[in-house]
């Protein structure tokens, strides 16, 4: 039987990372691969007095239908947050419950781009980003990265020539470099954007994972008409819960409702009100301030190893917060090799690759270090270790 699939579903890439983690399943490999939070941090707990106290008391209301929008208490608690935090003056009016993050991309993409609208990037950026945009067939530019942000000439001169629907990046603690931006760079972004016409979409999964005491203050502080805000309770509450949200104009808000409401009419009712709940009783900072704690920790353990074992000429990002690890590694080592040979002994990493979207990176790779603990993250360094030193099996 030959489909007739649409010529969008067919240009689409898979996502490599779930493909990968379909092989990384098995409990005898090490996986550097996902992105999974730690599970020995997830407040079952918490949740389970959460669930059970929205069932017991408002139950057949929490099972029902609801509004697309989202559960109007938990909107105003994500709109204070983000007043306490930051001091950004958002109405809960301009906040938009998802079913994840991902969900965010995915109606944005929707309500902003047509048919070669260019779309800009980090180089790398996030592959889910490239996936969810990738369906409405943009033209992709990049900017390239720092160590402090992007490389604002190349922004300033993409900007200039190509004028894009939207410049999407991760400002803190980047999906897959790690790589945080610095007060200035944020600052630019904001002086290069401010007199077009393209929306900055900044995605802050990452915000609350910061190892530093530092404040970085959000690029739509500096861009209140054209800063769209996307932000998860996976990475501090719930993955599985699947929720996320986005901040925007109302005027945005009410595209990406209509969107919203053709696609899966509202997010998980009963998950918004167990998470509300949960937040409602619960310190969220004192938890948060555990993960950062955990995953700084590891961070670091992960970092000492690879600068005592790996070769001097493999390179790596030392992140600020986050769940990832950036290697380079010298132009004539192929990442794709490196993670054949890994795989070949039960530790699973993620080429680089994937996440360029005009080509490049095959010599870099993305390492996670919140889901392993230490004698794993040992174990797992050891073995790409040994790997490096006999490079002529992963060369191009």
């Amino acid at each position: 039987m030959k489909y007739c699939f649409s010529k969008r579903i067919q240009k689409t890439p898979k996502s490599f990372i779930r493909e990968i983690l379909k092989v990384t399943q098995q409990p005898e490999v090490i996986s550097f691969a996902g992105g999974l939070p730690n599970p020995s941090l997830i407040d079952t707990e918490g949740i389970l007095e959460a669930a059970e106290t929205v069932i017991k008391e408002d139950g057949r209301n929490a099972l029902q239908y609801s509004n697309t929008e989202g559960y109007l208490p938990l909107r105003e608690y994500i709109a204070e947050r983000y007043r306490k935090r930051y001091g950004l003056l958002i109405s809960s009016d301009e906040i938009l419950i998802t079913n994840g993050s991902q969900q965010c991309l995915d109606l944005l993409g929707k309500i902003l781009i047509d048919k070669d609208d260019a779309v800009l990037i980090e180089r790398p950026g996030y592959l889910g980003a490239i996936q969810a945009f990738s369906l409405y067939e943009p033209e992709f530019f990049s900017v390239g990265l720092f160590e402090d942000g992007p490389d604002t000439n190349e922004l300033q001169n993409i900007v200039s020539e190509e004028n894009p629907k939207i410049f999407y990046g991760i400002p803190n603690s980047q999906n897959p470099s790690g790589i945080t931006y610095s007060r200035e760079k944020r600052e630019e972004i904001g002086e290069i954007l401010s007199d077009t016409d393209t929306l900055f979409i900044e995605d802050d999964a990452y915000g609350e994972l910061n190892f530093t005491d530092e404040i970085f203050e959000p690029v739509k502080k500096y861009l209140p008409d054209l800063g769209v805000m996307t932000g998860s309770f996976s990475k501090i509450i719930s993955p599985g819960m699947r929720l996320g949200w986005i901040c925007a104009p109302t005027e945005i808000i009410d595209k990406i409702s209509t969107a919203k409401q053709a696609s899966d009419l509202h997010s998980n009712y009963l998950s918004q009100r167990i998470i509300t709940q949960y937040l409602q009783t619960n310190d969220i900072d004192i938890h948060i301030q555990k993960i950062r704690s955990e995953y700084s920790n590891r961070c670091s353990f992960m970092t000492r190893l690879m600068d005592e074992m790996f070769p001097a000429e493999i390179g790596h990002t030392s992140p600020k917060g986050g769940m990832f690890i950036w290697l380079t590694l010298p132009q004539n080592i192929s990442s794709q090799k490196l993670f054949e040979k890994a795989m070949e002994k039960n530790v699973a990493i993620l080429p680089g690759y994937p996440f360029y979207v005009n080509g490049g990176g095959d010599n870099t790779v993305r390492i996670n270090f919140s889901n392993s603990d230490e004698d794993d993250i040992r174990k797992g360094i050891e073995v790409l270790s040994d790997i490096f030193a006999d490079t002529d099996k992963i060369k191009k």
